[in-house]
């Protein structure tokens, strides 16, 4: 499996952690949306879609098995996040 293509979009908002939104292609075959990009106390990390479950907690609709793959996301969105230009910015994201 390999990430054929990822689309960054930087996040302004005020007092937000989140600093990007990425969606990355696999093998030109599948996409994966909504991969936010989070300041963390020791750098940026993503974190996978997830949503709200009915008692309240959040749980990833998608994510890698193993610590491999993800490592293989977090740089490869990580690196397409620090090479994005300003110019993909918005500032109403939530």
């Amino acid at each position: 499996m390999k990430i054929t293509n990822v689309s960054i979009r930087k996040v302004e908002k005020e007092d937000s952690r989140m600093k990007g939104i990425a969606s990355v292609l696999l093998d030109d075959e599948f996409a994966v949306h909504d991969i936010r990009i989070i300041e963390g106390t020791k750098g940026l990390f993503i974190a996978m879609p997830s949503r709200k479950t009915s008692v309240g907690n959040y749980r990833d609709i998608c994510h890698p098995i193993s610590q491999e793959v993800r490592s293989m996301f977090e740089k490869t969105i990580l690196d397409a996040y620090e090479n994005a230009s300003d110019e993909e910015v918005s500032e109403d994201e939530e």
